[in-house]
């Protein structure tokens, strides 16, 4: 629940900023983080400090690095900016420290509900709330003469009714690339259809099941109004296709909806009929297909004191209350920051909120999982095994892994 309080919390948050003094560092600052255009805000803010060296290392691959990158002593990194996934794996490996001491020498302007609390410490400061939901055409909507689509049903007759009058041939978008994203979506569908992704109490998996077919095959479904290079289309791929006003239909992450329309050589028919709505729904259920997640950023256990000090400092001077002065930063997220005010940007991630959208889970053994399902469910998806075969395959290769962790 913690996701849908900040979600909300953030909505009523309408204090004015306070006022920060210049940022002065005395050690070197290193941030890893993902490269969307919240994150990259944040990070030139943290680099806006002097007197020390902050170097930024945003990319698409920061999962991938994030933690060899502070498991040596020193860490080559200082801070990972990470969200509620991705901080379990570090946790898991101690390689974060708390910061229950610097929260209270420097987080005066911290509120609450961005005290990201683990066992009683504080592990991470959130900045940002998030969520997938549905990106759409409007004008292309209307054209067919549909509703905004607000199941999963729905986006496929509609993505046929585009296909059959020949407005668009591959009308749906997804970030469907192997791996991550694949998984990802795997997830926001089975919740969607009341999956449980491991049996009760315990860490045993539970996705080959009917959830975990009838969420396989909506996938496949979907996937037949993508471009057919759908494996290899991730975030930045899936916008590139509706900024090229090739999609009509996708679900995105709130993170990037504001930017969408933003990028330079999108046609103007691309930028009037864009518009946003909540999350969808699937097979008659009542929770959404999507999952609430929070962003933040931790500090390296493996540095020094001073370092993990001027860290601190950079990482609350990139999320102070003044940058929300700039409308264009405002728009680029759903902030968890003093003073944010909702733009209409943030429409789809308040509707995952109010809407009882189940955040990620934060379980120690969740990220094996999500692994296993990004390796294994490609081979369905090309149609080269059955979705029992690929859920079966995504067990076996979880428990081989959860029981080399000690999980099983």
């Amino acid at each position: 629940m913690f996701l849908k309080k900040v979600a909300l919390a953030s909505a009523m948050s309408l204090a004015a900023g306070t006022a920060w003094a210049e940022c002065t560092i005395s050690a070197r600052v290193s941030i890893v983080g993902n490269e969307f255009p919240a994150i990259q805000t944040v990070g030139a803010g943290a680099q806006a400090c002097t007197g020390a060296e902050v170097s930024t290392n945003l990319t698409a691959d920061h999962q991938k690095i994030n933690l060899p990158g502070m498991q040596g002593n020193p860490a080559e990194y200082t801070s990972a900016i990470i969200a509620n996934s991705s901080i379990v794996a570090l946790m898991n490996d101690d390689v974060i420290r708390p910061l229950d001491d610097l929260v209270a020498k420097h987080g005066a302007g911290l509120k609450p509900n961005q005290l990201v609390s683990i066992n009683g410490k504080v592990m991470a400061v959130a900045f940002m709330a998030n969520a997938q939901h549905l990106v759409y055409r409007a004008d292309i909507l209307e054209q067919i003469g549909v509703e905004p689509p607000k199941t999963y049903e729905d986006m496929l007759a509609a993505a046929k009714m585009i296909r059959d009058q020949g407005i668009l041939q591959n009308p749906v978008g997804g970030a469907y690339a192997a791996g991550w994203n694949l998984a990802q979506e795997f997830n926001n569908m089975y919740l969607g259809y009341g999956g449980e992704f491991f049996k009760a109490g315990s860490a045993e998996p539970n996705v080959n099941s009917e959830a975990g077919i009838k969420t396989l095959e909506m996938m496949k479904a979907l996937s037949e109004y993508m471009n057919p290079d759908f494996l290899t289309h991730d975030s930045n791929a899936t916008n590139a296709e509706f900024r090229a006003g090739n999609v009509a239909l996708m679900n995105m992450w709130g993170s990037r909806a504001a930017t969408l329309t933003t990028a330079d050589g999108v046609p103007q028919e691309v930028i009037d009929g864009f518009a946003i709505a909540g999350p969808m729904t699937v097979g008659g259920g009542a929770t959404p297909a999507s999952t609430l997640w929070w962003d933040g950023w931790t500090v390296a256990k493996n540095i020094s004191d001073e370092e993990a000090e001027a860290t601190f400092i950079a990482m609350m001077n990139g999320i102070r209350p003044e940058i929300l002065s700039d409308p264009e930063v405002a728009k680029q997220a759903v902030w968890l920051i003093d003073g944010y005010k909702p733009t209409e940007a943030a429409v789809g991630v308040f509707e995952a909120a109010n809407s009882g959208t189940i955040p990620y889970p934060m379980l120690p053994y969740m990220g094996l999982l999500h692994t296993a399902l990004g390796n294994e469910l490609a081979d369905f998806m090309q149609g080269k095994e059955s979705a029992e075969q690929a859920l079966k395959d995504v067990e076996a290769a979880y428990v081989a892994a959860a029981k080399e962790k000690g999980f099983l």
